[in-house]
């Protein structure tokens, strides 16, 4: 029996490859998609992938993972920043004793000033930053990893 995983993906990642591709590069949010849940199959997890612009969503999203015992990837984009209520939500995943895992496609840290500043680093298992789509597979071996020991 596989473990499931959700992989959140936050605002404006439903325009991956063309938004801003100097940044986010060019493989849309259906390659990710494929990637992942690839990725998931090799490591024996299974994965879906998600994606929302509605930070109310998200939240729902967090308190479901933590009653359901499922560990999260979590990419949660300009909410990253500021959204107390997805910080509280994600608290609840690792009060549940669940990995979550934040990533980003960017480094935050070497953009704008207000981007430096995580409210969800303080309650997530680790952060993996910078790696393009390629975080994504870290974070999910390191979910494997926590889940078997």
């Amino acid at each position: 029996m596989s473990t499931k995983v959700i992989v959140v993906n936050g605002p404006n990642l439903g325009r991956l490859g063309i938004r801003q591709p100097d940044v986010y590069g060019r493989q849309d949010l259906e390659e990710l998609r494929r990637l992942c849940t690839g990725w998931g199959a090799e490591l024996g997890l299974e994965v879906e992938v998600r994606q929302t612009d509605d930070e109310s969503e998200m939240v729902h999203w967090m308190h479901r993972a933590a009653d359901e015992k499922t560990p999260i990837v979590m990419n949660p984009a300009a909410f990253t920043h500021y959204s107390y209520a997805l910080a509280d939500a994600a608290h609840m995943v690792g009060d549940a004793g669940l990995p979550l895992m934040e990533v980003h496609i960017s480094n935050p840290s070497a953009r704008d000033e207000f981007r430096k500043r995580s409210v969800i680093s303080p309650v997530a298992t680790g952060t993996i930053t910078g790696l393009g789509f390629f975080g994504y597979k870290l974070a999910l071996e390191a979910v494997a990893h926590i889940v078997n020991g």
